[in-house]
């Protein structure tokens, strides 16, 4: 099944609130625990993608050292995002910006660790995004990306969706619908890596929805 785009940034208020409603407790959990394995001891870390904030917020609540900046262009999901923070009482120790993740302002290696949940599927070119991913982070600097797969068809899309729970509304299910077919392969995510030579790293299927890149600092 060939990739159909989705729009790069949601921004519309709908859709941030929508997003910032669907129940990713139990997978952003589990990728914030993920990420802390792999650095338990970094400072500095760029989430990006950030969305509204959940994952820096778990985060932070476990290491009280990390000190997380969060970047995405949609000015909607920063709002709520910024909220969140503040009901977190965390506002000390992330920083939320409207940054482009395939071009950003920040100096080479300066993250100890760089994470992005549920980004690349947004990008119409993610080799660009994973350019900057080579350097931002530190050498021998934790690295955790995870994304969802494409599947092989569309049968397999709507079982997915039909799946997805009862928790879900209607906008929310296009929503899951239309990023499943904007995702990535296994063998294009492997692409990039390869392309731009990001090195150390492991590609896995994490899960029957998931692939992840790792590194563990070094």
């Amino acid at each position: 099944m060939d990739r159909i785009l989705e729009p790069e940034v949601m921004d519309t208020w709908l859709e941030a609130t929508a997003y910032d409603g669907m129940d990713f407790g139990v997978v952003n959990t589990v990728f914030a625990a993920d990420a802390i394995a792999l650095d338990p001891n970094a400072v500095k870390v760029l989430d990006m993608g950030t969305g509204t904030a959940r994952i820096p917020i778990l985060m932070c609540q476990k290491q009280p050292q990390y000190l997380i900046t969060g970047v995405d262009l949609a000015q909607s999901m920063l709002i709520i995002g910024r909220r969140n923070i503040e009901e977190a009482g965390l506002n000390q120790r992330i920083r939320l910006e409207c940054v482009d993740s395939k071009r950003t302002p920040y100096p080479d290696l300066d993250f100890d660790m760089l994470i992005s949940n549920s980004l690349v599927h947004h990008l119409p070119d993610p080799l660009s995004f994973f350019a900057e991913v080579k350097r931002l982070v530190k050498l021998g600097g934790a690295i955790l990306i995870r994304d969802l797969i494409r599947p092989e068809n569309d049968v397999t899309v709507n079982n997915l969706v039909e799946n997805i729970g009862e928790n879900y509304d209607q906008h929310q299910q296009q929503l899951f619908h239309d990023s499943l077919k904007a995702a990535l392969t296994l063998a294009e995510v492997q692409d990039a890596i390869d392309r731009v030579e990001l090195p150390n790293v492991k590609l896995t299927q994490s899960s029957d929805l998931h692939w992840t890149i790792d590194r563990q600092k070094t």
